[in-house]
C-alpha cells in the first residue's frame, strides 16, 4: 500500500486570503484563486502550473503500479469484442447500424436498403476523430427521405457542438449550421430543414431555431427563446407519428411544451399547458391525439390524452399509483409503449388504445434492468428493447406482440470468456438511520465468504432522480475476481422506488442521500461483506459530491475513495449565477443567493467547506479542464484543501484531464484506460 511518505513531497497550492459575506455569515476561501477569472479560457500561469504539478505527482504515484494498470487494462479490453456490430434498425427504406473495427477507438456507421442491397459506409467517427485529442459524436440523424445526415460533434470536451449537414450520396459536407449546438436536432417534414437548439456564452440551451437547407445559417429563424427564466433550458423533439415538432423549456422540476406542425415549422407555436412550480409533463402524438405523461395529479405521474385543438384539456387514461411509477411513454400506431417501475423493478408495457388492455413484456429474473430502445418507426412489426442484470450480459430483443414472444437479436459477447455460474447477485434492503429501507444490489463470486474477510466496493449517485440500474458490467469483474463484492446503493435522490424517492433526497432532504450511503455501507459491513477500512467507494459528478460528504461524515469506513469530476464546491457554485448550470440547479439544491436557510444548509454539507483536520482515506480525485458541468477548480480546490488540512499519511491524488471535459477522455480504449487507473488505485490501497 503506497503512502504519501513513500513519494516526493506533493504539490501544495498557495493559500491566498479571500473571503466574502452573505446573509451575515463570513466564508473564507483561500483557494479561490484556482478559478481562472478568464474562464472558460484558462491561461493563468499559476493555475496551470499547479494543475500540471498535480498531474506530475499523480503520474509519479502511479508509475510503480504500471504493470498492474496494464494488466487491468488488457483484461478489461479482452472482455470487449473489438469488431462489434450493433443490431440493424429499420428506419424508412433503410437499415442502419454501427460497428467497431478491431483496434479502433470509435464507431463507423453503415446502412443498406431494407429490401436488400449493398451496405454503404455513411459516416466514420474514426476518420473524423483522426488527429484530435478529444472527439464526441453528440447526435446522428438521417433525414426522413434518406438523402442527408446531420451530426453534432464536440472536439474539445466543452459540450459546444458543431452541427453539420452531409450529403449521403456524395459523402460531402454541405453546410455548417452552428458551432454552438447541443441536444438532438430534428428534421422537418419533407427533409427540407432542421430545428435545433443552441447554447449561449454561459452554456445554457436558451433557444430553438429553424434552418432551411441551402439558406444562410446566420439567418436561421428563432422559433422560441427562453427569456423569462435563466434557469430554464430549451430542447426539441419530434413526435413518433412525425406530425409535430415539440419545443420544451424547463428546469429540473418543472417545464412547459409547445408544438408546431412538422410540415410548417414557422407557424405560430401552440402551448400545451403553461409552466408552474413542480409541474412536469412530456408529450407524444398518435391518432390525432396528444398523449401526455404528467405529475399534475400524482407524484408517480399519470397518463392523459388531449385534443391538439384544446391541448390544456387533459383526459385521464391511466391514473397515478402509489406502487407503479410511470416513467415514459412512446405513441406508436398499434400500442402506447409505457415504461414504468414497480417496487423498484423495470416494467415494459404495451397498451391498446381502444380497449385499454395492457400486455407486459415478460422477464424471468428477479432483478434486472430493461427499457425500450431504438423504435423510431411509427408502425413497426416488433418493438426493440434492451435488457441485462448484474450477472446477465446486455441483450437486445425484438418483442413480437402478436405472439407474445421475445426474439434474441444480440447477446453481449465477452471474447475472453465469462461463466455466469461463478457469480451470484443479491438484492438487499438495509435500514437507514431514519428507518427507511434502502435497496442494495450486490454481485459477487459464489466463493466469496461473508465473514468479514473479504473486500467491498460500493457505488452510488443519488441525484436528479437518476436510478443506477442493476445492469451488467464487464469492467467490474476485474474487482469481483480479485475478492471484492460489488454493491450499488439505490439511495434517495435517485428515483429507484418512485418519484418521491427522488424528492426525499433533494433540497432540504439532501442529507438523506449521504446518510443512506453511509448506513448502507455500515449495513453491508454488519452483514459480513468486509471490515471497516476494507471498503472502496466511487461516485462521479453529483456522485462525487456524495463521496466528499461521506468521507467528511464517516472516513473510518473506507480504504479507498475515487471521486470523478466531483461537485464538491457546492456553496460557491450555487452562489455564482454566471456559471453554466447554476440557475437550473437551484430547484435541486436550493438558492443560497436569496434564501438564507438554503445558504446555511449548503454550507453545512458542501464537501469543500467541511474539510476538517482529521484522517481521511486514500483518495483519487479527477477533473476535466474543459468541463462545463463541474468546473475544473472544484476538484482542484478540494484536493488542495484536503492536502493542507488532513492529518494522515494516506495517498491523495488529483488528475485533471487537460484536453477533456465531464466524461473524461474520449474513445473506448482511452476511457477504459481511465477505469484501469481507478481500479489500480483501489487495488493498491486495499490489497
Amino acid at each position: 500500500m503506497t503512502k504519501a511518505s513513500d513519494l516526493p513531497p506533493p504539490p501544495k497550492a498557495e493559500q491566498r486570503p479571500y473571503s466574502f459575506e452573505r446573509h451575515g455569515i463570513r466564508v473564507e476561501d483561500p483557494y479561490f484563486w484556482l478559478k481562472d477569472q478568464g474562464y472558460p479560457k484558462v491561461d493563468d500561469k499559476d493555475v496551470l502550473d499547479y494543475l500540471k504539478a498535480e498531474n506530475a505527482y499523480f503520474e509519479a504515484a502511479m508509475k510503480p503500479h504500471a504493470k498492474l494498470k496494464e494488466t487491468l487494462f488488457e483484461e478489461m479490453k479482452a472482455r470487449v469484442k473489438e469488431d462489434d456490430t450493433s443490431v440493424p434498425l429499420k428506419q424508412g427504406d433503410w437499415l442502419y447500424w454501427s460497428a467497431f473495427k478491431k483496434g479502433t477507438q470509435y464507431r463507423d456507421w453503415y446502412r443498406k436498403p431494407a429490401k436488400g442491397g449493398a451496405e454503404t459506409l455513411i459516416y466514420s467517427e474514426n476518420a473524423e476523430a483522426a488527429g484530435k485529442e478529444y472527439y464526441r459524436l453528440g447526435a446522428f440523424a438521417v433525414a426522413p427521405d434518406g438523402t442527408k445526415l446531420v451530426t453534432l460533434v464536440d472536439d474539445d470536451g466543452s459540450e459546444r457542438f458543431k452541427l453539420v449537414v452531409r450529403d449521403l450520396a456524395t459523402g460531402k459536407d454541405l453546410e455548417t449550421v452552428t458551432k454552438v449546438g447541443i441536444g438532438n436536432p430534428v428534421w422537418t417534414a419533407g427533409s427540407t430543414g432542421l430545428v435545433f437548439t443552441e447554447v449561449n456564452d454561459q452554456w445554457r440551451s436558451y433557444r430553438a431555431r429553424y434552418h432551411r437547407l441551402g439558406a444562410d445559417p446566420a439567418k436561421a429563424v428563432t422559433l422560441y427563446e427562453e427569456k423569462a427564466d435563466i434557469a430554464f433550458s430549451v430542447g426539441v423533439d419530434r413526435t413518433t407519428d412525425d406530425s409535430l415538432i415539440l419545443i420544451s423549456t424547463g428546469n429540473n422540476s418543472s417545464n412547459e411544451v409547445r408544438f408546431v406542425p412538422a410540415n410548417n415549422p414557422t407557424a405560430p407555436l401552440t402551448l400545451i399547458r403553461p409552466r408552474k412550480p413542480d409541474l412536469q409533463y412530456e408529450v407524444d402524438a398518435a391518432h390525432g391525439k396528444l398523449w401526455i405523461l404528467s405529475n399534475d395529479k400524482h407524484v408517480n405521474f399519470r397518463i392523459a390524452s388531449a385534443d391538439p385543438a384544446k391541448p390544456a384539456d387533459w383526459q385521464e387514461v391511466v391514473a397515478g399509483s402509489d406502487r407503479t411509477y410511470l416513467r415514459g411513454i412512446s405513441a406508436h400506431r398499434d400500442h402506447l409503449l409505457v415504461t414504468s417501475r414497480v417496487d423498484g423493478l423495470d416494467q415494459l408495457v404495451l397498451r391498446d388504445y381502444k380497449s385499454g388492455a395492457e400486455e407486459r413484456v415478460p422477464f424471468a429474473e428477479a432483478s434486472y434492468s430493461a427499457g425500450f430502445s431504438g423504435n423510431p418507426e411509427f408502425a413497426p412489426a416488433s418493438y426493440r428493447l434492451g435488457y441485462s442484470s448484474m450477472v446477465t450480459p446486455a441483450t437486445v430483443y425484438d418483442y413480437h406482440p402478436a405472439e407474445d414472444r421475445l426474439e434474441v437479436r444480440k447477446v453481449q459477447e465477452i471474447p475472453s470468456g465469462y461463466d455466469p455460474a461463478k457469480y451470484v447477485t443479491e438484492r438487499m434492503m438495509i435500514p437507514s438511520r431514519d428507518g427507511k429501507r434502502i435497496p442494495v444490489s450486490v454481485v459477487r463470486r459464489k466463493d466469496y465468504k461473508k465473514d468479514g474477510s473479504g473486500k467491498l466496493f460500493v457505488y452510488g449517485y443519488g441525484a436528479y432522480g437518476y436510478a443506477v440500474p442493476p445492469s451488467f458490467s464487464t469492467n467490474r469483474l476485474s474487482l469481483v475476481d480479485r475478492g471484492f463484492a460489488f454493491a450499488i446503493a439505490h439511495i434517495r435522490g435517485g428515483d429507484d422506488l418512485g418519484y418521491q424517492w427522488f424528492l426525499d433526497g433533494k433540497l432540504k432532504a439532501r442529507t438523506n442521500t449521504f446518510n443512506d450511503f453511509v448506513d448502507v455501507t455500515r449495513g453491508l459491513i454488519a452483514a459480513g461483506y468486509a471490515k471497516p477500512g476494507r471498503v472502496a467507494a466511487q461516485g462521479g459528478s453529483a456522485g462525487g459530491e456524495l463521496m466528499g460528504a461521506v468521507v467528511n461524515q464517516a472516513p473510518e469506513l473506507f480504504g479507498a475513495i475515487v471521486a470523478d469530476v466531483p461537485f464538491v464546491d457546492v456553496l460557491n457554485t450555487m452562489l455564482d449565477d454566471t456559471l453554466p448550470l447554476t440557475p437550473g440547479e437551484w430547484t435541486e439544491w436550493g438558492n443560497p443567493i436569496t434564501d438564507p436557510e438554503a445558504f446555511k444548509l449548503l454550507k453545512s454539507y458542501s464537501p469543500y467547506d467541511n474539510v476538517t483536520a482529521k484522517a481521511y482515506p486514500p483518495m483519487l480525485i479527477t477533473g476535466g479542464l474543459n468541463d462545463p458541468r463541474v468546473t475544473y477548480w472544484e476538484p482542484a480546490k478540494w484536493a488542495a484543501k484536503l492536502r493542507a488540512t488532513k492529518t494522515d499519511d494516506n495517498l491523495l491524488l488529483l488528475k485533471i484531464n487537460m484536453g477533456a471535459g465531464h466524461g473524461g477522455k474520449s474513445g473506448r480504449w482511452n476511457s477504459l484506460y481511465e477505469v484501469a487507473e481507478a481500479y489500480t488505485f483501489i487495488l493498491t490501497q486495499i490489497p
